[in-house]
């Protein structure tokens, strides 16, 4: 593999809460452009992961390279600033803010503005801040919500929010975009635009990585999987290749399957 392909790697992460490992050794490596898949039963490891890949959570051991640099994951907003972003399997929007301003929020881990310029209201400050405000609708437009710019976003779609909050971690331009349990919650049709969007994003030459429970959504949308259970990396490969192992078969469905 050639390493200037490599977006992210993580290689011996183990991270344990008292009495109960989490995580323990888990590798692996994400090339720039991969849709990259993290499924696992229930309590298997797969949101500790990410909290401690994007700050929230600090790992006992192990180590991470981000663009082929030393990465470590610290507060979630220098995370952010390193250019990874990521959505919470609970929504976390600001629900009295709109659309428009929840996104805009997202973009601010780029701007260059400080405190005596936003009181200020500089020239440059006001140039920046419409920029973002032109950002964050292009954004709104690009994940197909534009119409609500305007409303609130607790008053928008269970859908629809997903989407909103999507929009506002590409405010951030990541190098690679952080999804935990995005479908949740979602019906049929919801889940099939989602796919659609992260396909869209996917060609636009975003990196993804997407815990999600829906095994059938990850076979369909994801180049790599990797499979953890009991917080241990069980199985890594192709779609095809993570549907035929025996050891993720017993996994979800005990023996005898």
């Amino acid at each position: 593999m050639d390493q200037a392909d490599v977006l992210l790697s993580v290689k011996s992460v183990s991270k344990r809460f008292g009495g109960l490992q989490a995580l323990a050794d888990v590798a692996l490596t994400i090339r720039r452009g991969q849709i990259y898949g993290l499924i696992g039963p229930n309590g298997a490891g797969k949101t500790t992961f990410f909290n401690v890949i994007t700050g929230l959570y600090q790992a006992d051991s192990g180590s991470f390279e981000l663009a082929g640099k030393p990465y470590s994951p610290s507060a979630p907003h220098e995370v952010a600033r390193a250019g990874i972003a990521r959505t919470f399997q609970n929504i976390r929007l600001f629900g009295e803010m709109t659309a428009l301003e929840n996104v805009m929020v997202g973009r601010h881990v780029r701007t260059r503005a400080g405190v005596i310029g936003a009181v200020l209201r500089t020239p440059a400050t006001r140039r920046e801040e419409a920029a973002i405000r032109s950002r964050a609708a292009e954004l709104l437009e690009y994940v197909g919500i534009s119409q609500y710019a305007d409303y609130r976003a607790r008053t928008l779609s269970y859908g629809d929010q997903r989407r909103l909050e999507i929009a506002r971690a590409l405010a951030t331009d990541p190098q690679l975009l952080a999804l935990d349990e995005p479908a949740a919650g979602m019906n049929a049709t919801e889940k099939l635009g989602l796919r659609d969007l992260l396909e869209s994003i996917s060609r636009d030459g975003k990196t993804i990585l997407i815990i999600e429970h829906d095994v059938k959504l990850v076979m369909g949308l994801c180049d790599r999987v990797t499979v953890l259970d009991y917080g241990k990396s069980i199985a890594e490969g192709e779609p095809s290749e993570i549907q035929s192992n025996a050891a993720v078969i017993e996994a979800y469905l005990g023996g005898g399957h």
